[in-house]
């Protein structure tokens, strides 16, 4: 025999030694719900036994169906048994039947189901699938199942909606019962309340956490407080910067402001005002009893693991108490220069205005134009731990690391002249004010800037050469502004067209004379026709247009001599807000009349 041969036997006839695998304690999901429930202390072993038995008689009643040719019925599972039963209720129940699916199980409720997202499946599919949508976010959608693990329905849900669906788990009796009612034309979010006895709220006074990753809690606690979760899920979720609650004669009417304009989202029955007020009032810790004075407050929620910051402001108004509820979602908003949309000329002359070591630059526009987030931009650009840099605000918006941010309290004697009085003893290389309001708080500023601060600060303006004229009608002296001005910079958001109904069209030659138009007049500009996905508004998101005026000897020149506003305008040669808005729109990223809106009043 070879060696190769008996290296062969050898292998053959010697003792395999099997190890045994090693034994490992069985998950929550491997354990029977049958056993989790007798350990939870939720069912006793009898009342299993009935529950099996019923389930099992169950069984055969359907095999007799099938067997006379009727069609099949689905054998129940042991947890609908039990929930049917009444042994055990849904709340005490779905947590462990999602444990052991691996998904997250959700109470249905009316209150926990956006009829935005019911129309994205048609009844029929819903029904034959077994599944209700309960939100959207984004290009998700959150989809109740009766059998979450069911990919060839999760595939074609996603097929229809046109989203990806995240599934979560709740009983089919549930899912039997409210999809019906979630299809009835009359179905809105108002249903929420509708059942709802006002003198029974009980108003929760812990600290808010809306982890809402699965809106499991919006189906627990009160249906006004639904109401006031669902609104703020909704606004973040929507990208909305404010909610507005307002008293109406015959109902609240609930608006949400997206992309610069209101829409209205929903109206809750009027006699529940003063709960849905109250409520919010309790989040933001302000006295739910004071109803003539008005009040401000702050709130934090979380939701999808995301923290977000709302500001609160009541107002008495002759029909009841106003809420506007402004959103700080810092995940949703960039503090970086140079991802604001600056074309690269104008983000060179910005960088070389914060850059200088000395003198006042401001930011101009309307309200709601953006010009926080520029100065907060400016900011980190130009922070670090060899600066000492300080802001005084009304309000503090974003709390920013390295920086000092002291809040006005004008009730307490903190207003922005005394608190940059203070502030200049704190021996500070930048200072920003949240906002130049009067003439006391101009001369400091300019005064800070003339020895040796870089100081920012926003103005309310219609362009950047206002900015001159706004001081000297303040009060301050032309020389003064002439020396400190380091530059403007005035900004605009305009509206982006929505790419899912934007279309080509040729504008009328009087609108290209309007907004002095030089190019090709036969170029194709764009517009929308709306859709469901801009709400029907032909806009999504927003841009800004930037116009940037830096100090030189001309203009100091001009300041001193006591030019009018059409004078400094001629001397300016850079990109102006009607250019710029020009240049969005022949380039098809907003229209023509969005850029004449904002641009032609100026």
């Amino acid at each position: 025999m070879s060696d190769m041969a008996r290296i062969d036997c050898d292998t053959q006839l010697a003792p395999q030694v099997v190890v045994p695998p090693p034994v490992s304690k069985p998950t929550k999901s491997q354990v029977p719900l049958g056993q989790r429930l007798i350990e939870a202390g939720l069912i006793r072993e009898d009342q299993l036994d009935s529950a099996l038995s019923h389930q099992a008689s169950e069984s055969e009643t359907d095999g007799d169906k099938a067997a006379k040719g009727k069609k099949q019925s689905r054998t129940k599972r042991l947890g609908e048994v039990v929930a049917e039963l009444g042994l055990v209720g849904e709340g005490e129940l779905l947590p462990l039947l999602g444990e052991q699916l691996g998904v997250e199980g959700v109470r249905l409720r009316e209150g926990l189901i956006d009829p935005n997202a019911v129309r994205l499946i048609p009844r029929s599919d819903a029904q034959r699938l077994r599944a209700l949508p309960l939100m959207r976010v984004r290009d998700e959608l959150t989809v109740a199942m009766a059998d979450p693990h069911d990919l060839a329905s999760i595939d074609a849900l996603s097929r229809i909606s046109g989203c990806r669906i995240r599934p979560v788990f709740t009983l089919a009796s549930g899912i039997e019962r409210l999809l019906p009612r979630c299809y009835e034309d009359n179905f809105t979010v108002d249903s929420v309340t509708a059942d709802l006895d006002v003198e029974q709220l009980e108003l929760e006074t812990e600290t808010i956490d809306l982890d809402l990753s699965g809106a499991q809690q919006l189906a627990e606690g009160s249906p006004v407080i639904n109401l006031v979760n669902y609104a703020i899920v909704q606004a973040v979720s929507q990208g909305a910067s404010d909610i507005h609650i307002e008293p109406g004669h015959k109902s609240t009417s609930v608006r949400f402001r997206i992309d610069g304009s209101l829409r209205e989202v929903m109206k809750p029955r009027k006699d529940l005002h003063s709960a849905i007020v109250s409520r919010i009032k309790v989040m933001s810790k302000l006295d739910i009893a004071e109803h003539r004075q008005p009040q401000d407050g702050r709130l934090h929620v979380r939701m999808n693991r995301r923290d977000v910051d709302l500001r609160v402001s009541t107002l008495p108004t002759v029909l009841g108490e106003k809420v506007v509820l402004r959103i700080l979602d810092r995940q949703s908003v960039t503090f970086d220069l140079n991802q604001l949309g600056m074309p690269n000329n104008s983000l060179d002359i910005a960088h070389r205005m914060l850059g200088r070591p000395h003198g006042l630059v401001l930011v101009t526009g309307p309200t709601g134009s953006g010009k926080t987030t520029t100065l907060y931009s400016a900011i980190e650009l130009i922070k670090g731990v060899e600066r000492n840099i300080i802001t005084v605000e009304d309000p503090v918006e974003y709390q920013l690391e390295l920086i000092n941010q002291v809040q006005v309290q004008a009730e307490n004697g903190v207003t922005f002249a005394q608190a940059l009085r203070s502030i200049l003893r704190q021996d500070p290389d930048v200072i920003m004010v949240g906002e130049i309001r009067d003439r006391e708080t101009a001369e400091m500023a300019i005064q800070a800037a003339l020895t040796g601060h870089l100081v920012l600060s926003t103005l309310h303006t219609n362009d950047s050469f206002s900015a001159v004229t706004r001081l000297v009608d303040m009060g301050v002296e032309r020389f003064k502004i002439a020396a400190a001005l380091v530059g403007v910079i005035a900004q605009r958001l305009v509206r982006n067209l929505c790419v899912d109904c934007r279309e080509p069209y040729y504008p009328s030659t009087k609108l290209l004379e309007e907004m002095h138009y030089t190019g090709d007049a036969r170029h194709t500009f764009a517009r929308s026709r709306g859709c469901s996905e801009c709400y029907e508004s032909g806009y999504r998101g927003r841009s800004g247009i930037y116009e940037l005026l830096e100090s030189n000897g001309q203009l100091r020149t001009l300041i001193n001599e006591g030019a009018d506003l059409d004078e400094l305008r001629g001397a300016h040669v850079g990109p102006t807000l009607m250019s710029e808005g020009l240049r969005l729109a022949a380039a098809g990223t907003t229209s023509l009349e969005e850029a004449c809106r904002l641009t032609l009043a100026d």
